[in-house]
């Protein structure tokens, strides 16, 4: 059975200070630094990623090893507002993407993806919610 990992790149990060880490951290064990090759917005008090084509745009942010995955991916979707409980369409959708970890390995690891246009918003050029916060 494949482990299940998650990348997180906003308020889930540890340097955010949330609650939500903390409850990360309860059912999950940091792994290493890594990026997922998207574009990150201003969505409000949070940031949002999106898949990109271009190998040079790069997400900054966290992979974890969800030890206890089918107690914190419920309780993370409930954060996220995905899933059939919400209207639709949600703002994120959780998905299973390719990312980079800092020392060169790839993992296949869950990642929040902003579901909505883009249109008007704010593009975070570090590509890094903790160096830049909104």
């Amino acid at each position: 059975m494949n482990p299940d990992y998650i990348f997180v790149y906003g308020t889930l990060r540890r340097d955010a200070n949330s609650d939500m880490h903390q409850l990360l951290a309860k059912y999950a064990e940091f792994v290493s630094d890594a990026t997922y090759q998207g574009r990150l917005y201003k969505i409000n008090y949070y940031p949002g990623a999106v898949p990109s084509d271009d190998s040079n745009d790069a997400v900054h942010g966290e992979v974890y090893w969800l030890h206890q995955a089918d107690v914190a991916l419920p309780l993370l979707d409930q954060y996220e507002e995905f899933g059939p409980d919400f209207p639709g369409p949600n703002e994120f959708i959780r998905k299973r993407q390719s990312v980079l970890l800092k020392n060169g390995c790839t993992v296949t690891a869950w990642v929040y993806i902003y579901n909505h246009s883009i249109l008007g918003l704010e593009l975070i050029k570090s590509a890094n919610f903790i160096q830049q916060p909104l």
